[in-house]
């Protein structure tokens, strides 16, 4: 049986919030991406400031042996763990056999020559490039949140869209970007339906918007979404955000876009 033991909410959010940084997944995210790599459970530990408080021996004592009864335990290789992060490695594999339980320290992933880490994936999101991210992440990037009416500009422009209201802590840089809108709620379509998309995330200069939105268009549909929660991936960045002399280049812009779009993702 494979166990993941993780926090919530990220150990920075409490101990040092100022600094804390932008999380890319939901918790709700975390789980069902663990589900999909074969965990067959995850132990939520809440933490709070009380808890940052316990030594790094009682940890391995009281939350994973007791608590868990590991037969082999999986960290990474810059782990740290206990009051100020006095736990090390040499304590951890020193300590396990002693409790019946054998310690594999994981070495660094490199991608593109790089350190896999989440630092890198934000800047590399923050910089647009969700190609190279997702290549990190082994999947897309994706953001969750309810569907909200906006101002109807999209659907006045022949192109409707779904405003996004992000439950995620990140958003990749101003763009306009192709992917898909999943469905992650019962209704009609269904759950789980999928559709290809544009997605601009930006303050639409054009119309000297201010407020950075997210807003897909799916292709080839057009019901109403209000309402319900879904999840955009972002695979490609197709161009950055502009503003047009008027809404007819706009227009244009868009059914390029579209298109650009449509062909980026044949076979997906």
């Amino acid at each position: 049986m494979a166990v993941v033991f993780t926090f919530e909410p990220h150990p920075r959010k409490v101990l040092r919030p100022d600094s804390a940084p932008g999380l890319l997944t939901t918790l709700d995210q975390k789980v069902e991406l663990l589900a999909e790599a074969g965990v067959d459970a995850v132990i939520v530990e809440p933490f709070t400031r009380a808890f940052a408080r316990t030594h790094a021996r009682e940890f391995i004592q009281q939350c994973l042996y007791e608590r868990v009864r590991p037969v082999e335990v999986y960290v990474g290789y810059d782990f740290h763990f206990g009051r100020d992060r006095e736990g090390s490695m040499r304590m951890l594999t020193e300590l396990g056999p002693r409790l019946g339980f054998s310690v594999t320290i994981i070495p660094e992933v490199t991608v593109d020559d790089g350190d896999v880490n989440s630092t890198r994936i934000r800047e590399l999101l923050a910089s647009g490039d969700a190609e190279r991210a997702a290549r990190m992440l082994g999947r897309p990037f994706t953001v969750r949140g309810k569907v909200v009416r906006g101002d109807g500009r999209g659907r006045s422009l022949g192109f409707p869209t779904a405003n996004l209201e992000p439950e995620n802590e990140v958003l990749p840089a101003c763009g306009v970007y192709a992917g898909h809108l999943k469905l992650l709620d019962d209704g009609d379509p269904p759950r789980g339906t999928q559709l290809p998309a544009v997605t601009n995330v930006g303050r639409r200069p054009t119309f000297a918007g201010e407020q950075i939105r997210a807003e897909a268009h799916a292709l080839d549909f057009d019901e109403d979404l209000y309402g319900r929660r879904v999840e955009i991936s972002f695979r490609r960045r197709l161009r950055a955000e502009q503003k047009f002399e008027n809404v007819d280049a706009l227009k244009r812009q868009i059914a390029a876009d579209v298109e650009e779009a449509r062909r980026r993702l044949e076979g997906f």
